[in-house]
């Protein structure tokens, strides 16, 4: 009998808006969890337990089927959170890549696991001081060897300590693709629902820290990092389900 696991939302098909894959068509598995509380967590309804009772419990045949329903033809799913590194995901992986679908995952790289290897994409996000929380880096190295067929990284950036944080992150794994993003100041309300579509961002702070965040780079002569917008922010605010 299959595992049951714990899923917050299931949505799309809509674009990824950062990282790696930004503009590309994706549906998103949010999973319910977390072993990180961020200071700034954008999405706080996936990983306090305060919303457990919103969560649905599900099995990967479930959740496979919702997917194929959202999108019968092939493209990439999205694994998040909370941290979607917590549960077994490695079935629901092989029924959808059986079909031709590709699976990528943003996880903290505070846990590891042996499914990580059967991963088209895995994008580390590992949070940096402004977030409140440690990055174990034996964890973050084990995650980095953990066969995935594409690794990168991805940092958030806020201000100054961070941007040293990223620095040193990227300068500890040099074959990787780094990726920065200016952090979200105004993160949305859990409360909100998925078709509120009046939750609002602070994007004038986020054009400011932006653009500090490309002169700093360029200053320091850091060429080989890419940054990028949150672009379904830029789109859509703190709007949930796009």
């Amino acid at each position: 009998m299959s595992q049951s696991l714990r899923i917050a939302e299931i949505f799309g098909p809509t674009i990824q808006g950062e990282g790696a894959l930004i503009g590309v068509p994706t549906v998103f598995v949010r999973t319910g969890g977390c072993d990180f509380r961020c200071s700034w967590c954008d999405s706080l309804h996936a990983v306090s337990s305060d919303y457990r009772h919103t969560w649905r419990s599900m099995s990967a045949q479930d959740i496979w089927a919702e997917i194929r329903r959202l999108a019968p033809t092939p493209l990439t799913v999205t694994l998040s959170g909370g941290n979607p590194a917590t549960q077994n995901l490695g079935p629901l992986i092989a029924l959808g890549q059986a079909e031709g679908y590709r699976f990528a995952i943003e996880t903290q790289g505070s846990v590891v696991q042996d499914w990580f290897k059967a991963l088209d994409l895995l994008t580390l996000s590992p949070k940096p001081p402004s977030s409140g929380m440690a990055t174990d880096l034996a964890m973050l190295d084990a995650c980095v060897a953990s066969g995935a067929a594409r690794t990168v990284l991805k940092i958030v950036v806020f201000d100054e300590v961070d941007y040293a944080y990223a620095r040193e992150i990227a300068a500890r794994y040099p074959a990787l693709e780094t990726y920065l993003q200016p952090g979200n100041h105004t993160p949305p309300d859990p409360e909100r629902t998925p078709d509120d579509d009046t939750a609002t961002v602070d994007m004038e702070g986020l054009t400011e820290r932006m653009l500090w965040l490309i002169e700093r780079a360029m200053g320091d002569g850091w060429y080989d990092a890419t940054i990028l917008p949150q672009l379904h922010v830029a789109l859509w605010g703190n709007k949930r389900g796009v």
